[in-house]
C-alpha cells in the first residue's frame, strides 16, 4: 500500500502543478491582452487627435489641383429675396357705400367694367331720394317767394309804404328761406342726384320717376360687386361696390430680423409673378412699425406699376428688395465653404509653411455666389476655393 501510495503520488503532484501552470499562463495571456487593448485605444485616439489638429501638406503634383483666393474687402449692395402678396393701392381704391336706403332695383355694372367718375353703378327705389327731391322743391319755392316779398317790401319802404320793421322782417325771412334751399340742394348732392335732374327741378320741369342712383366716386375698375337686386340697403352702412385704379398696386413683402436695417424707403424693388416673363419695377414706399405676432415678420410696402393689370389682388409674388446704400465686407466665393461633422462652416487657409489649416468662419449675407464672412478671416488671407474637398479627404486619411 505504501509503495502504491508512494508510486501514485508523483502523478497527482504533476497534474496539480500542470493545472496551476495553465491557470498562471491564462492569466498572463489575459493580462497581456488587456494591456495590448489599452495600448491600441490610446494610439487610435492619439492618431485621431493628431489628424484633426494637424495641417495638411500636399505634394507639388497635388497642389496643381488646388486654386487659392486672396480675401479682400469689397463693397456691395444687399439684395433680399422674399415673398409678398398683392393688394389694391388704397390711395386709389374706394369702397362705395349706399348713400340712401331702399331696395336695389337694377345693377348697371359688373366686376371688371371700367367706369368714369360719376358713372351710374346701380338704381335704388329709395324713399330718401324722393323725399330729398320734394324737400328741395319746397325749399326752392319758399326761397323764391320770400325773396320776391322782401324785394317788394324794400321798394315800398323807399316810398314809405311799409315800416322799416316790416321790411327787415321780410329780408330776414328771405335769407332764412335761401339758407334752407341751399341745405336741401346740398342734401341732393350728397344723395348723388345728377346735375340734369337738379336743373329740371330748378326749371320746374316734372321728373317722371325719381330713382336713386349709386355713382362711382372715382374713375377705375369695378373690382367687387357686393349687392344683388332686391337687397335692402342702409344709408351710409351697406357696402355696394369696390372701385379701384389698377394701374398701380401695392405689394406687401415680408422681412425678418437684421435684414430690416439695410432696407429704407425709396429703395428699388422688382416683382416676379411667375406668369409674366418680365420683372415689374417698384419702390419701397413704407416699412411697418409693427411686427406680425404670428410670423415675426415686418411688412414692407412696395408700390408697383401694373401695366395690363398683370398683378391681381391676393396674388403671391416674389419680391427682390435692393438696398441703395453700399455695404462693405469680406466677400468669399461660395465654393470655398465646407462643413464639418457638426455642420459648422470652415475653409482651408494657406499657411506660410505651405500647409493648409482648417479655419472656422461665421457667414453673413450671401451676395450672389459669394458670402460676406462676418468673422474668422482677415483681408490678405489665402483660402482654397477649388479642391477643398480633396484637402479634406487628405486630412481625414
Amino acid at each position: 500500500m505504501e509503495d502504491k501510495s508512494s508510486a501514485e503520488m508523483p502523478p497527482r503532484r504533476s497534474r496539480s502543478a500542470f493545472a496551476c501552470a495553465l491557470a498562471i499562463a491564462a492569466m498572463a495571456v489575459a493580462t497581456a491582452g488587456s494591456f495590448t487593448g489599452c495600448s491600441s485605444k490610446i494610439d487610435d485616439s492619439a492618431q485621431a487627435a493628431s489628424v484633426s489638429a494637424s495641417n495638411v501638406t500636399l505634394t507639388a503634383a497635388q497642389r496643381q489641383n488646388i486654386h487659392l483666393y486672396t480675401v479682400e474687402s469689397a463693397k456691395f449692395r444687399k439684395t433680399f429675396d422674399t415673398a409678398g402678396t398683392v393688394d389694391f393701392d388704397n390711395d386709389q381704391a374706394t369702397s362705395v357705400l349706399a348713400p340712401f336706403s331702399g331696395p336695389v332695383s337694377k345693377l348697371l355694372v359688373s366686376p371688371g367694367d371700367q367706369v368714369k367718375k360719376g358713372a351710374p353703378l346701380a338704381l335704388v327705389d329709395s324713399p330718401d331720394f324722393a323725399a330729398g327731391i320734394d324737400a328741395y322743391r319746397k325749399a326752392l319755392a319758399t326761397a323764391r317767394t320770400n325773396r320776391r316779398l322782401a324785394d317788394l317790401d324794400k321798394d315800398l319802404l323807399e316810398h314809405h309804404g311799409v315800416a322799416q320793421r316790416e321790411a327787415d322782417q321780410a329780408e330776414t325771412d328771405a335769407t332764412n328761406a335761401e339758407a334752407d334751399r341751399d341745405a336741401a340742394l346740398q342734401a341732393l348732392v350728397s344723395l348723388q342726384v345728377d346735375s340734369q335732374t337738379i336743373k329740371d327741378i330748378d326749371a320746374g320741369r316734372p321728373i317722371a320717376h325719381p330713382a336713386g342712383v349709386i355713382r362711382a366716386p372715382i374713375a377705375g375698375t369695378v373690382v367687387e360687386k357686393l349687392i344683388t337686386p332686391g337687397e335692402l340697403l342702409q344709408a351710409g352702412t351697406t357696402a355696394c361696390f369696390t372701385v379701384a385704379d389698377l394701374s398701380r398696386v401695392w405689394v406687401m413683402a415680408q422681412l425678418f430680423g437684421s435684414d430690416l436695417a439695410a432696407v429704407n424707403r425709396g429703395d428699388p424693388a422688382e416683382v416676379e409673378t411667375g406668369i409674366a416673363a418680365n420683372r415689374l419695377s417698384g419702390t419701397v414706399d413704407n416699412i411697418s412699425a409693427l411686427v406680425d405676432p404670428d410670423t415675426r415678420a415686418v411688412q414692407v410696402r412696395v408700390v408697383v406699376e401694373n401695366p395690363g393689370n398683370v398683378l391681381k389682388k391676393q396674388m403671391y409674388v416674389r419680391v427682390l428688395l435692393r438696398a441703395r446704400e453700399e455695404s462693405t465686407g469680406l466677400l468669399v466665393p461660395v465654393s470655398a465653404m465646407l462643413r464639418d461633422n457638426e455642420n459648422l462652416s470652415f475653409v482651408y487657409i494657406a499657411k506660410p509653411d505651405g500647409s493648409f489649416a482648417r479655419q472656422h468662419v461665421t457667414l453673413g449675407y450671401r451676395a450672389g455666389d459669394q458670402y460676406d464672412v462676418a468673422a474668422g478671416l482677415q483681408a490678405g488671407d489665402k483660402i482654397v476655393v477649388e479642391g477643398g474637398i480633396f484637402v479634406q479627404f487628405m486630412q481625414n486619411q
